[in-house]
């Protein structure tokens, strides 16, 4: 008997310390849903990679002059625009999953995009309730989640940016459950290639 108390007693500690471990992130950052498929051969230079005394190097070594090098950085928000033809989709209080009927509004959104050659910017956005970094965080995953569902329509992942806004900018701004629900959504924009 004295020996399951001890075994509980131990187990609790190791409870709160891996809960502790696995929080959440604090900071969002813009993403690219992948890098597009490099161009031309590579240089002689950065075909073999470097070694050092401690083993290989996982840093790329810089191009030869004159070689263009693939940009893998995600164009600037501000690069995007709106567009008329893309529909935003809604999410209920504290929840990133594509409801029913946001559902059949992606699927318009994935059959014009497929359509057209554009890039798109998923911005992900939270009503006002809530810290900032939490925001940050759950507007990105309903950015993730959107985009999961475009790609999964055959949306392909090279065209899509994502960015988290949090509850930075709000549609609405009334203290009210129906003005709040307006706030949570995925909003498009768009960037001819």
């Amino acid at each position: 008997m004295a020996h399951r108390r001890g075994s509980a007693l131990l187990a609790v500690p190791v409870l709160v310390l891996a809960l502790f471990l696995v929080g959440c992130p604090k900071r969002p950052a813009t993403t690219a849903a992948s890098a597009p498929p490099p161009t031309g051969s590579p240089s002689p230079s950065s075909a073999a990679p470097s070694t050092s005394p401690s083993g290989p190097s996982m840093t790329p070594s810089p191009a030869a002059p004159g070689t263009a090098t693939p940009s893998t950085t995600p164009p600037r928000p501000s690069e995007f625009s709106e567009s008329a033809n893309l529909k935003d989709v809604f999410f209920d209080f504290d929840k990133y999953d594509i409801r029913a009927s946001d559902a059949r509004i992606l699927d318009t959104n994935a059959a014009w995009l497929k359509s057209n050659n554009n890039l798109v910017l998923i911005e992900g956005h939270c009503d006002e309730r809530g810290t900032n970094e939490y925001n940050l965080a759950l507007g990105e995953r309903r950015a993730k989640s959107t985009m999961n569902y475009l790609m999964a329509q055959g949306v392909q992942a090279s065209r899509i940016t994502i960015i988290s806004y949090g509850e930075e900018r709000p549609t609405c701004t009334e203290q009210s459950e129906g003005c709040w629900a307006k706030n949570r959504r995925a909003h498009f924009l768009v960037k001819a290639r």
